[in-house]
């Protein structure tokens, strides 16, 4: 879709640019084209071709935006799941740190053994 974005928006820059040039050099080039004079049909159908080349590139510019953007949002919420995850495991390491500290005083505790005395001054 990407591809077709880029060509689309080439599409109406050529084709504005080669409407530019044919209006600024009609003197020079009608007897090229067998046009006579410029009437007003002629420049709406220009504009009007040029319209609906804009509207196509403008829509698979728009749907070029909404495919990425719904990427993007995959992306956050994969990375949102993926960062819960993380969180959960490390306060699980945290838990289990503590648990195993809280295991350690409780065995190097021996409740028949007097605690030494402290002199404080």
């Amino acid at each position: 879709m990407r591809q077709i974005n880029k060509i689309m928006h080439l599409t109406v820059a050529l084709f504005f640019a080669v409407s530019l040039v044919f209006f600024l050099a009609f003197n020079n080039l009608k007897e090229l084209f067998g046009i006579e004079e410029l009437n007003t049909g002629t420049v709406v159908s220009f504009l009007l071709v040029g319209t609906v080349l804009f509207l196509i590139a403008w829509g698979t510019g728009k749907m070029v935006r909404n495919n990425l953007e719904g990427e993007i949002s995959l992306k956050e919420n994969e990375k949102k799941e993926l960062k819960a995850k993380l969180y959960d495991m490390e306060q699980g390491i945290k838990l289990q740190n503590i648990e195993r500290k809280i295991d350690q005083v409780e065995d190097d505790r021996d409740p028949s053994v007097i605690k030494p005395r402290q002199n404080f001054k």
